[in-house]
């Protein structure tokens, strides 16, 4: 590939990596991850890496493979017998390429740059599992003091209407205490669950800064997930050979082979053209004589060294390419996972959403019976704890499911959107 296509798609990368969000923005899993890569050493070093890169790469384009050298020598004879002989020489020794070296150093430059690049992605990739691990579990933390808090206002006024029934003399004071220790058990769960969700917001907050995660008791709307699109999960999904991590290990696994591939010319040093110009006399009397020389230095093979580290970027040619093997053959085992707990917890999701509708319905008839003295307090007790527990399964299997898609599109390659 050219060098152009090589830097554009370069500058791409570092441009989308960037992922600057606006200051107005509601947060979201795809805005934690845009601040969260901002911070990385990866994204830091990112544009000297691609000076690097491109620098190695237009090395090949040089006319010599190596800087050329000046020399300058002086010879005299003032120190022994003073006689007026003078030497001056000036030249010039430039190495020359080998034949094949230069175009297997441009090769060896494009695989470089092109690595650098899918190093950048699979950075990227990796991060983003963390990410998204933190988010949906600072979700659920939030998701479960949301119940705890709602949970809690119910068990006060069932217990406020217990009081004054009991006051009033309709109901035994065992009840009472039932009702009161369904009150300290709320509390101490919306504790915990506070607790919970501002351990969550601070795993959120090192990427971001600020808190992400409202520990509040607002109810959690769909869109305040930060779900990312849904993917089909009936029908097997297929592994793009651009994943990031897949193709990370192929770009090494070509540098590992041109590598090889450049040192099998290289088996000997450079050869060097010696271009100088001298000036010299032979007695003080003599006029000055002016010369030209040319000539070149040709190394003799490195033998056994060269070998070696031929043989060296041979096994590690060999190794990348086995482990990008390996890396196809595990992500297409993830994928697969992820597709199956997607398509499970979607209907999951859907069952426990209808058996949480159908609790809160008994629940409502419950509490209107019990108001009018139809219904006993066991009765209402157990109704109340039914639906709060589908509540909180509900409320799980949505978040598990929102989840489940996100693992899937990781294992697909795909960052947060």
């Amino acid at each position: 590939m050219p060098l152009r296509t090589f830097r554009s798609l370069f500058c791409l990368a570092l441009l989308g990596s960037a992922g600057l969000q606006p200051a107005s923005a509601a947060p979201d899993l795809a805005s934690l991850f845009a601040q969260a890569w901002q911070r990385q050493p990866e994204a830091q070093a990112a544009a000297l890496r691609q000076q690097a890169a491109l620098a190695e790469r237009a090395s090949a384009d040089s006319w010599s493979p190596e800087p050329a050298a000046l020399s300058l020598e002086s010879k005299t004879d003032r120190w022994q017998r003073n006689a007026g002989s003078r030497e001056l020489s000036l030249g010039v020794n430039l190495p020359l390429w080998l034949p094949g070296e230069r175009s297997r150093k441009a090769a060896l430059g494009d695989a470089e740059v092109d690595a650098a690049h899918q190093r950048l992605r699979a950075a990227q990739w990796r991060l983003a599992a963390s990410v998204r691990q933190a988010w949906w579990d600072g979700q659920r933390a939030r998701s479960a003091l949301v119940l705890a808090q709602d949970n809690l206002a119910s068990a006060r006024q069932l217990a406020a209407d217990v009081q004054r029934r009991f006051d009033a003399g309709d109901m035994a004071r065992s009840e009472l205490l039932q009702a009161q220790a369904a009150l300290a058990q709320a509390e101490a769960v919306e504790a915990q669950a506070q607790g919970g969700c501002r351990a969550g917001a601070a795993t959120l907050a090192q990427w971001d800064g600020a808190a992400l995660l409202p520990c509040a008791g607002d109810a959690i709307a769909d869109e305040a997930l930060g779900a990312e699109p849904a993917l089909a999960s009936d029908g097997a999904l297929p592994l793009a050979d651009d994943h990031p991590l897949l193709a990370d290990a192929q770009a090494q696994a070509s540098v590992a082979q041109r590598s090889a591939a450049l040192l099998a010319v290289q088996r000997r040093a450079n050869p060097t053209l010696n271009l100088a110009t001298t000036r010299d006399r032979g007695a003080a009397d003599e006029r000055y004589q002016r010369t030209v020389i040319l000539g070149i230095t040709v190394p003799l093979g490195a033998g056994v060294r060269a070998q070696a580290r031929e043989s060296a970027a041979l096994a590690q040619a060999l190794e990348a390419q086995t482990r990008s093997t390996q890396e196809r053959a595990g992500l297409q085992a993830q994928l697969q996972a992820a597709q199956a707990r997607a398509a499970a917890t979607a209907a999951q999701r859907d069952a426990l959403a209808r058996s949480a509708a159908l609790a809160q319905q008994s629940r409502t008839f419950v509490a209107r019976a019990f108001a009018l003295g139809e219904a006993d307090w066991p009765t209402r007790l157990r109704v109340e704890q039914e639906a709060q527990q589908a509540r909180r399964q509900a409320a799980l299997a949505r978040i598990d499911a929102a989840a489940a898609q996100s693992e899937l599109r990781q294992a697909l390659g795909l960052l947060p959107e």
